[in-house]
């Protein structure tokens, strides 16, 4: 396949997809981009990126002044005019914890009516192991063809850190799994248009499909022992913080910082899709699920842990005003995907407590809509009790002033409780001894 008859068409613009054709127009090849939000199609054919992400409103700009990047809803239209297709839709879990597998599967069957011989079919949607092999090949080989011998496929899954995006995927290494060797050598070449990384060809399809899950999955567990750590240290008086970086310090222990939960649109879900195939394959995922478990349940430990302190200083919680910092899922960045702060705002709530909250990154309507009234840094720390949930830089420097004799939960290692101590504020929570 020449380079100059590339032809992308990307199926999904969220905060991965829209990097991606981005970054594939900005090297001269021309990318549509497929959504079914209009508001998103409109903002990109502006040249205005609708994600907040360092750096890609000027990619944008720049790839759709050069008519390099467009996008549409014509999904149909897009797909027979390319001949390189990626799938990058959500791939979101069901009620039953399950993968929900709705969009991948109706994009594949769009792709199968436009499908030529020659195609390159990328996969990068965070799916379970065989998911290629046992759904997607099979609805595209209804067009007739052969995966392999008439067209290419491969799934490739993305790494990339919220705020830092641009540059990971133009600097981490690639995992690429083909159906064949042809396949993954298509999509190597592809993205080595991209990347400055290590193009890593691993076996087969559900071997790439595997290794996502894998690392995202080895985070959350490692998340999980390091909040469960923190619970016992938070009993007994230690720091756990502390105690955690001196543990570091042995060469082969890499603990994670404790939070409030774990967010995003990968933690949160990815785990579950490896129980869900271990449970289909007669396999007992027990610690991936008791990790995910533990993560779950840490917005309550948080509201139980402003209960309990809030009652050692006779204050009821009913009626309090609490104050909260942040709502988004990690600090610096709006992502507000499966934030701990919305059920930790739900417990609040209907504890009878009054909720505040601030977040510079995330919209009011937001804050509005998780049940919370959005109010300045300065109200928040006015409130009788002031609960750090996001270790934005916002708030590593605060006006402690506001702050003498309240109740101050800190759930993120960003700030040192000494200086509050000293200032005769009560803190609880990461770091309390």
């Amino acid at each position: 396949m020449i380079r100059e008859d590339l032809k992308i068409a990307i199926f999904g613009m969220g905060h991965i997809g829209l990097p991606t054709a981005a970054l594939f127009a900005a090297t001269g090849l021309k990318v549509t981009g497929i959504d079914i939000n209009k508001n998103i199609i409109d903002s990109v054919n502006s040249g205005i990126s609708p994600i907040i992400e360092p750096g890609l409103d000027d990619l944008v700009k720049k790839a759709v002044e050069k008519n390099n990047l467009s996008a549409t809803k014509n999904a149909f239209e897009a797909a027979k005019k390319a001949n390189v297709m990626i799938i990058l839709v959500p791939t979101p879990k069901d009620d039953s914890n399950n993968s929900d597998l709705f969009a991948v599967e109706s994009v594949t069957k769009i792709i199968s009516k436009c499908l030529n011989k020659e195609d390159l079919i990328i996969v990068e949607s965070t799916v379970p192991p065989k998911t290629c092999d046992d759904l997607i090949i099979p609805i595209l080989e209804e067009s007739g063809l052969k995966a392999g011998e008439d067209f290419c496929i491969a799934y490739t899954p993305e790494r990339a850190l919220p705020n830092n995006t641009l540059y990971e995927m133009t600097h981490n290494d690639r995992v690429i799994g083909g159906i064949n060797r042809k396949s993954a050598e298509k999509a190597s070449s592809l993205y080595s248009l991209m990347t400055e990384g290590e193009i890593i060809k691993v076996n087969d399809i559900k071997t790439a499909e595997m290794v996502k899950l894998m690392e995202n999955t080895y985070r959350d567990t490692n998340i999980a022992l390091a909040n469960e750590l923190s619970k016992i240290c938070e009993s007994v008086g230690v720091d756990s913080i502390k105690a955690i970086k001196a543990a570091n310090h042995h060469p082969r222990v890499n603990i994670h910082l404790p939070g409030p939960g774990v967010g995003g649109h990968c933690l949160p879900i990815d785990p579950y899709f490896l129980v869900e195939i271990g449970k289909k394959n007669g396999v007992e995922a027990s610690l991936i699920q008791t990790a995910r478990e533990i993560n779950e349940k840490m917005p309550q430990h948080v509201f139980q842990l402003i209960q309990d302190s809030l009652s050692e200083l006779n204050t009821e919680i009913q009626g309090c005003k609490i104050g909260l910092l942040g709502v988004a899922y990690k600090g610096n960045v709006g992502d507000y995907r499966e934030t701990p702060a919305k059920p930790l705002i739900s417990f609040l709530l209907k504890s009878g407590a009054d909720v505040f909250a601030n977040d510079p990154y995330v919209p009011d309507e937001i804050i509005k809509s998780f049940g919370a009234s959005p109010v300045s840094v300065d109200d928040i720390l006015k409130c009788e009790c002031v609960v750090l949930v996001t270790d934005h830089n916002d708030y590593h420097e605060l006006n402690l002033e506001l702050m003498k004799n309240k109740l101050f939960v800190c759930t993120r290692p960003c700030v040192e409780s000494k200086k509050f101590l000293e200032n005769g504020t009560i803190f609880k929570g990461v770091g309390a001894a």
